[in-house]
């Protein structure tokens, strides 16, 4: 499913996500994992923009996930600039036992609401256009992402990451912070729920 999220954010409030990743004062070789977050954010708490550059790169496809299951592709992009920002300017915020991953996506899916407190996202599948049916096969990506915010958030976010971003199950677990069994659950449940949604909406 075709999906695009923004490679850069830069001007004032914005840092470079094509900068090199931080590296440590003392040569070291950088921690994995959360450890790894904790020693960013920290270095970004202090004013080091690679090492935000560096928390972008690692949760930028999960963040973008989050906002795809709650809104259009086009509004995503729009948001993850936003999410960013927001984080960049709120990191005195999160706390040293935070986890960095599941941090981001809760200003995610706050953007979003705030968004559209007013309004909801209008399903994408109502904007395609008519198809020739003598045509190639349309390109049916509008319509599943439409029956994935259909599932509860949870699901739609999980499978958003796997299906969409490529995620694999341990790298979603490891970006959120929830535990293997969980992802496993989440997407088994979600794909069956996916499913259902599509066959009523008359998918064969």
């Amino acid at each position: 499913m075709p999906a695009s999220r923004p490679k850069s954010a830069a001007d004032s409030d914005r840092v470079d996500p094509d900068r090199p990743s931080a590296e440590p004062a003392d040569g070291g070789a950088l921690p994995e994992g959360p450890l790894l977050d904790t020693r960013l954010a920290e270095r970004a708490r202090d004013g080091d923009r690679a090492a935000f550059a560096a928390l972008y790169e690692r949760h930028a496809p999960m963040v973008h996930a989050v906002l795809l299951a709650a809104t259009t592709p086009a509004d995503a992009d729009d948001l993850m600039q936003d999410v960013f920002i927001a984080a960049w300017k709120g990191l005195h915020r999160l706390r040293s036992r935070e986890h960095a991953g599941a941090w981001l996506a809760t200003i995610a899916r706050n953007r979003v609401r705030r968004r559209f407190r007013r309004r909801r996202p209008e399903p994408e599948s109502l904007l395609v256009e008519p198809v020739d049916p003598g045509a190639a096969a349309p390109d049916r990506s509008p319509e599943i992402l439409d029956a994935l915010r259909a599932l509860p958030e949870t699901y739609a976010e999980t499978l958003a990451m796997r299906l969409v971003e490529g995620m694999t199950g341990p790298e979603i677990a490891e970006a959120t912070g929830r535990t293997h069994g969980s992802v496993r659950v989440n997407l088994t449940r979600g794909m069956k729920l996916l499913r259902e949604q599509l066959e009523r909406r008359g998918w064969p």
